[in-house]
């Protein structure tokens, strides 16, 4: 496996990480550079809605945008196919995520379907230390939790 390069600092036992986090649980690590929120939204073309649009507009404080077309093979024939761990490395390394974080994935759909396929790449990968955020968006509005707008980028990994 082509390791990430790390960011942050390691995760020690003191932060202890799931497959699912709840909202409170990530609410409470805002700003702790060991954990990496990470806006996996994407919807299929008949939803009628734009993932990149909607995380401009408002994502989880600390949050990456996560492409999943862009992080997925672009020579298959079919759509979303798994890349070579190289590839997956150098984007994932682009938008400034490492080894050593501890990566909480979530979307706007209200099911997670699509935090669910970008925790699976992680983990596909050898990234243990990630978890899919439960609720996702929705349940991070409906708790009135905080919002940012705009770009949000880290430093290449």
């Amino acid at each position: 496996m082509t390791r990430l390069t790390p960011r942050c600092e390691p995760v020690r036992g003191d932060l202890p990480l799931s497959s699912i986090v709840s909202t409170e649980w990530l609410a409470r690590r805002l700003g702790d550079a060991r954990v990496c929120p990470v806006d996996a939204s994407w919807y299929l073309p008949s939803a009628g809605r734009d993932a990149a649009a909607e995380y401009l507009a408002g994502h989880i404080p600390g949050a990456v945008r996560f492409d999943l077309d862009v992080a997925s093979d672009p020579s298959s024939p079919l759509p979303h196919m798994l890349p070579g761990a190289e590839a997956f490395g150098a984007y994932v390394g682009e938008i400034g995520l490492g080894d050593t974080d501890a990566i909480v994935v979530y979307d706007g759909s209200g099911v997670n379907l699509s935090a669910a396929r970008a925790w699976w790449m992680f983990r596909a990968f050898g990234h243990r230390r990630t978890a899919v955020l439960d609720g996702g968006m929705v349940k991070w509005r409906a708790e009135r939790r905080p919002l940012d707008g705009g770009a949000f980028s880290l430093p290449p990994a």
